[in-house]
């Protein structure tokens, strides 16, 4: 057991689940043994129900959660119902995220502080009540969030989604200072581009000169036969990083890139 923690953990919550990194590290967890709560918004329903039965054919528990992660009293209600369901609340992956494609001179500012609604209120608030629900438990825990190399770095046409993923690093580690005495670490992972329904833009992939993520290269200041992989880097990492023994790391947003950031 690592510091502070007096049982295994046993239960995460992952939001943005239905799809892309999400699904994959649900997945992740499920065989590592853990129960999942899973979220992502009513529209998605289809497919967060598919990775349900995904997770309960690898013998695990799995808790379909719907709703949007910038309302408070949606944030707080699920991971309330994932604590009835499920028994506690060990792991938060707050992975909820949305992207908004265009130049600082035509951004819109609804569409800005949409982004900025999803991307950074929501992981606040799944911080804030996962926080107060692993310390009310004192065994200690893990809280992640998603954050991006574009939270290192800017690019081009990328400035809401920029912007959100620095803030994420910001919130990240004043939580990671104000919950070590509880044992409980929290960190980020900063994913270079990863092949997901997120970095499939046809169109604008086909204008930057390639396939599936030639966009996001493109932003990222890469070439179309730039550094790509799937989801499974970042679940992996993730399945790390909520283990017993990284009970030593904390505060750090880790790059999932193949080596286009260097910290």
């Amino acid at each position: 057991m690592a510091p502070g923690q007096t049982t295994p953990f046993t239960v995460a919550f992952i939001t943005g689940a239905a799809q892309g990194i999400g699904r994959e590290i649900a997945l992740r967890l499920a065989d590592e043994g853990f129960n999942v709560a899973i979220n992502d918004i009513p529209s998605n329903a289809d497919a967060l129900h598919s990775v349900a039965k995904e997770v309960e054919a690898k013998g695990r528990k799995a808790l379909p959660l719907f709703g949007d992660v910038s309302e408070e009293d949606t944030v707080r209600v699920m991971v309330e119902k994932a604590v009835e369901v499920l028994g506690r609340l060990d792991v938060m992956i707050a992975n909820a995220a949305i992207a908004i494609i265009s130049e600082i001179v035509d951004l819109d500012v609804e569409k800005f502080d949409r982004a900025l609604a999803v991307n950074v209120r929501g992981v606040m608030l799944c911080y804030k009540y996962a926080a107060r629900q692993m310390i009310k438990q004192g065994n200690g825990g893990r809280i992640l969030g998603a954050a991006s190399i574009l939270g290192k770095r800017g690019g081009p046409m990328a400035a809401a989604y920029v912007a959100s993923k620095f803030a994420v690093r910001g919130l990240t580690q004043c939580l990671a200072i104000e919950l070590a005495p509880h044992h409980i670490t929290v960190n980020t992972y900063a994913p270079g581009v990863i092949l997901t329904p997120m970095t499939a833009m046809g169109a604008l992939d086909e204008a930057k000169g390639g396939g599936h993520g030639a966009a996001t290269k493109w932003v990222c200041g890469l070439p179309p036969d730039g550094p790509a992989a799937g989801p499974e880097v970042v679940a992996s990492l993730v399945s790390y990083l909520v283990k017993p023994e990284a009970y030593f790391i904390t505060g750090q947003s880790l790059t999932v890139d193949g080596g286009v950031v260097f910290n």
